[in-house]
């Protein structure tokens, strides 16, 4: 199915599906500029009653470091105790004010309707080869030009800040260290603030883009629309029915696969679980799968076909709920495994040599 053929807006029901697996529309640099903004603001506004907080407590400390009170564990205690809560009342309105600010913004570009199936495990996202075909395909470009820019645009920032007073910097040799700090202090607000801007500029071009691409990777070729439209006429019971009669036909082709595995893990009365490995795939392939009665039926259709049944509950119970059927055992199983495929072909060996 080429992206050509894909020439039809979304339905609600395809959007809907999509958030449930987490794919939105989301933009990490716009939300990191206004994170950055409020950070900014939040320490402006903070700034002088912060430092005269910071000048008191270094004051206090040097004065209690020259009283007479002799230097024990108690007092270092109290000493640290003093600063810690210094620390903490003048860092809480910035680590508040960008917390809030990211909450703001994340629940602006994606809702605050909490999706859980995008919080769940999926141990497919650890295989490193979608990453290196990201990065070596389309989205690493886009990617690599986005860094590009940033750094260009920091550059400009800076450059702009800095080379309109270059001569003004000579000035401040002989400043005093109180007017240089302010100085200093003043200017790089100033390539901070411009710097914020930039970004803020950079993240919602970003995020427009990021709404493009996610409204085009969700859209929908017309035979699909059509299918889902004639599914969504049928009455609850017919789709009920239709629903039903796929399982038993899918459990059908299943249990019909199950005396060509190789071998069949237990729990061993509660799961039961069907692999095969014909040399051609990266790894063994689930081909059945079941639980309690399923399960029973598994271990009947394995036993009548001379298929080994290992009883292993931790890898059994592993296999049934992280692998789908038709899927291959993820890369942390493979040990697991490859002990009992290694096992059964022993056993298969010694039973064709005693024959």
């Amino acid at each position: 199915m080429s992206q050509s053929d894909k020439t039809e807006k979304a339905t609600p029901k395809r959007r809907e599906e999509a958030r449930k697996k987490g794919q939105v529309a989301k933009s990490v640099d716009l939300t990191g500029a206004v994170v950055l903004l409020a950070g900014l603001f939040a320490l402006g506004a903070t700034g002088p009653a912060t430092a005269q907080r910071l000048g008191n407590g270094v004051h206090d400390a040097l004065a209690a470091g020259g009283g007479r009170d002799p230097v024990t564990i108690n007092t270092i205690g109290e000493l640290l105790l003093s600063s810690g809560g210094t620390a903490v009342s003048c860092l809480a309105p910035v680590v508040g004010a960008c917390a809030a600010a990211a909450i703001i913004i994340n629940v602006a570009q994606v809702g605050i309707r909490p999706k859980t199936k995008a919080l769940k495990p999926d141990f497919k996202r650890l295989n490193p080869k979608p990453g290196l075909k990201r990065i070596a395909g389309k989205e690493g470009l886009v990617e690599l030009f986005k860094n590009l820019v940033k750094l260009g645009v920091v550059g400009w920032v800076v450059l702009s800040a800095l080379l309109p007073h270059i001569g003004d910097y000579a000035a401040m040799v002989g400043m005093s260290p109180l007017q240089f700090g302010g100085a200093i202090a003043t200017l790089v607000k100033s390539i901070a603030k411009r710097a914020a801007f930039a970004f803020l500029l950079i993240g919602v071009v970003d995020y427009i883009y990021q709404r493009y691409n996610h409204e085009k990777s969700l859209k929908m070729e017309k035979q699909e629309v059509k299918d889902e439209s004639k599914g969504q006429d049928l009455p609850a019971e017919v789709k009920g029915a239709i629903r039903q009669r796929q399982r038993e036909q899918a459990r059908a082709r299943m249990m019909a696969d199950v005396p060509t595995a190789d071998v069949i893990v237990t729990n061993p009365t509660h799961f039961s679980v069907a692999l095969k490995y014909d040399g051609h795939s990266a790894a063994p392939i689930v081909i059945a799968k079941g639980q309690d009665l399923i399960a029973l039926r598994i271990r009947e259709l394995a036993a009548e076909a001379g298929v080994p049944i290992v009883p292993d509950p931790p890898l059994a119970r592993s296999l049934h709920g992280s692998v789908e059927v038709g899927q291959q055992i993820p890369e942390e199983l493979f040990q697991a495994v490859a002990q009992i495929l290694a096992y059964v072909y022993r056993v298969a060996g010694r039973r064709r040599l005693a024959a």
